[in-house]
């Protein structure tokens, strides 16, 4: 497994510039951030070279939502942008929802109340069809990630790992994966090492929060050093993002994380 930091929370005592190379110091040989539309991409990519780290995902959807059947064309052509600045960029993989990401996080942008839950379920997968066959084209992995409904994103249609992997089974695409945030599924679902023992071979990246609040490993109630023993365990050797908010600096934060892997990655 490796490690990677999500730049958009962790390293934020410094200038977003100055967050690659104090990333790549503490040894994380992967970044991570959310969407590409507000960087400068040029710029990002020569960060990365000079650091010598590489971009393991960001977002790839931006202003639509793939479960409104009224934009599937907007959707699309969003993320043909977003592999786009992908390949720029180098990176492998992109990160997906069921809805547009709100400015406010704790809600969904738009809750599409006058569809039923089949008209979203299947407008999905008429999307993730689409953007499967982008995917193995152009080379990359997307990412499905359901969302925690209690405390930060309410109104978010996806919200169960079981759907969100038998939605990418569905394509029949190697390029179409889950992302398994353990923050998010602890506290819609609970059960984090029963449910990966039972959907791994869909999971295609980790995110890993403490909870409550979302903060470093040790921090709230999961084990994640135990985790990250079960993940080993059950054959799992990608990637684990490290998208949380430091409760007390980042300094303390990524020596909370190291100690959680120590002995396993």
């Amino acid at each position: 497994m490796q490690k990677s930091a999500n730049i958009e929370v962790l390293y934020t005592e410094l200038p977003w510039e100055k967050r690659f190379v104090a990333a790549k110091q503490d040894g994380f040989n992967y970044i991570e951030f959310w969407g590409w539309e507000d960087k400068d991409l040029p710029r990002v990519k020569a960060l990365l070279q000079e650091s010598d780290l590489s971009l393991s995902t960001m977002s790839g959807d931006g202003p639509f939502s793939m479960c409104d059947p009224m934009k599937k064309k907007e959707y699309i052509d969003y993320i043909k942008k977003s592999i786009d600045a992908a390949k720029f960029l180098g990176s492998p993989r992109l990160v997906i929802h069921s809805n547009e990401l709100a400015d406010e996080p704790q809600w969904a942008a738009d809750f599409f109340e006058e569809y039923s839950d089949t008209v979203k379920l299947l407008t999905m997968f008429d999307n993730l069809k689409v953007i499967s066959l982008l995917a193995e084209k152009a080379g990359i992995t997307f990412l499905l990630e359901a969302l925690n409904v209690v405390v930060d994103h309410i109104g978010n249609f996806l919200t169960k790992t079981q759907t969100a992997a038998e939605l990418v089974k569905a394509t029949g695409s190697s390029h179409m994966k889950i992302l398994y945030d353990a923050y998010h599924m602890y506290l819609n679902e609970g059960k984090i090492c029963e449910t990966l023992s039972k959907y791994i071979d869909t999971v295609g990246y980790i995110h890993v929060a403490d909870a409550p609040g979302r903060g470093e490993p040790g921090t709230g109630a999961i084990n994640y050093h135990n985790v990250f023993k079960h993940l080993a365990k059950v054959g799992y050797s990608g990637v684990i993002g490290f998208e949380l908010y430091p409760q007390n600096g980042t300094k303390n934060a990524v020596t909370a994380i190291l100690k959680a892997c120590e002995g396993v990655f």
